[in-house]
C-alpha cells in the first residue's frame, strides 16, 4: 500500500540486521491489516545503539524491536523497563510514549509460551521437570516464562559451567521456582525423567553443527522444543520425532513474540495463521 504523511513507522535494530525476517513479518501485518505503516531494518553498531534508540520519538518512530546484540545494551538508554523485561535482563522491545519518553518491554517469554500453547495445548507446565541446553540470552527468557508457568524444576546444561551458573544464581534468587546446573558431560543425563526438552542454543542451525544429545533416557511424552528455524525441522527435532516425541520448531516464539510491539506500533492486535507461517519461510533473507 501507498504510505502518507500520517504513516506510522516501527523497525528493528541490530548489527548485523540484514539475516532478520522481522521486516517481512510485520509487512505482512501491515499489508493485511491495510495500515498506513512501514516496518524498516536499522543497522546499527553496537557503540551507537543508546543514540539510535534516543533518537526515535525525534525522527517519529513509534518504537522499535532490538536484536543481537542490542537487548542488554540498550538498557541504560530506556526511561521505563517493563518489571519483566528487568527481570530477565534484557528488552527486545522499545514503545515511544506520547510524552517522547522510552518504554522497554521484552516479548520473548510470551512469545516462547504462546508457541507452546499454539503447537502443544496438551503440555502441562505443571507435569515435571524442564531441561533447557544453553545459557544465552534467549535461554534467559525461556527460563523466566517457564517459571511463571509453573514448571517445578529447571535444569540448566550449557558448555561453560560458570555462565549456566551465573544464570541460576540470577534467575533462582528471584524465588520463582528451583534451579539446578548440570555438567555438559552429564547433559544425556539430565534428560531423565523431564516433561520439556528445550534447545535455546544456534546448534542444528542451517551452518553450525548439530546438537550432540543422546536422547535415549528422554521419556517418550517429553515435548521437545528448538529456538531455531533454520532449518524448520533441526536434527534435534527430527531425532525426537523419529522416537515418538512430540515436538515443536522454532518458528512459532519468532512469530509470537511481535504480535505485543506491533500492536502497541500499529493500533492492531495480529494474528498467527499458516499463511503467515509460509511467507515468513519464503523469505530468503
Amino acid at each position: 500500500m501507498m504510505l502518507t504523511g500520517k504513516a506510522r513507522v516501527a523497525g528493528v535494530m541490530g548489527w548485523p540486521v540484514a539475516h532478520s525476517r522481522s521486516p517481512r513479518l510485520h509487512g505482512f501485518w501491515l499489508d493485511r491489516y491495510g495500515i498506513d505503516g512501514a516496518y524498516v531494518p536499522m543497522a546499527v553498531r553496537p557503540e551507537r545503539v543508546a543514540d539510535a534508540v534516543r533518537a526515535l520519538p525525534v525522527l517519529g518512530f513509534a518504537g522499535c524491536n532490538l536484536t543481537v546484540p542490542h537487548k542488554e545494551l540498550v538498557l541504560p538508554a530506556l526511561d521505563r523497563i517493563d518489571p519483566l523485561a528487568r527481570r530477565i535482563g534484557a528488552v527486545n522491545t522499545v514503545v515511544v510514549a506520547p510524552d517522547g519518553s522510552l518504554d522497554g518491554y521484552n516479548t520473548d517469554a510470551f512469545g516462547f509460551m504462546e508457541s507452546l500453547r499454539e503447537a502443544a495445548p496438551e503440555w502441562r507446565a505443571a507435569g515435571g521437570p524442564a531441561a533447557i541446553i544453553g545459557a544465552g540470552g534467549a535461554v534467559r527468557a525461556i527460563v523466566v516464562a517457564l517459571q511463571d508457568a509453573g514448571v517445578p524444576e529447571i535444569r540448566i546444561v550449557n558448555r561453560t559451567r560458570a555462565r549456566a551458573e551465573a544464570l541460576a544464581a540470577d534467575l533462582g534468587a528471584a524465588g520463582f521456582g528451583a534451579i539446578s546446573v548440570v555438567d555438559w558431560a552429564d547433559r544425556a543425563r539430565s534428560l531423565d525423567g523431564v516433561n520439556l526438552l528445550v534447545n535455546g542454543t544456534t546448534q542444528g542451525m542451517q551452518g553450525e553443527p548439530a546438537l550432540d544429545l543422546d536422547l535415549g533416557v528422554l521419556p517418550p511424552a517429553a515435548l521437545v522444543a528448538d529456538i531455531v528455524y533454520v532449518p524448520l525441522v533441526t536434527p534435534l527435532l527430527a531425532a525426537a520425532s523419529a522416537r515418538g516425541n512430540p515436538t515443536v520448531d522454532g518458528l512459532g516464539m519468532l512469530l509470537h513474540q511481535a504480535r505485543p510491539g506491533f500492536e502497541r506500533w500499529f493500533g492492531r492486535s495480529p494474528e498467527v495463521t499458516p499463511e503467515l507461517r509460509q511467507f515468513v519461510l519464503g523469505s530468503a533473507a
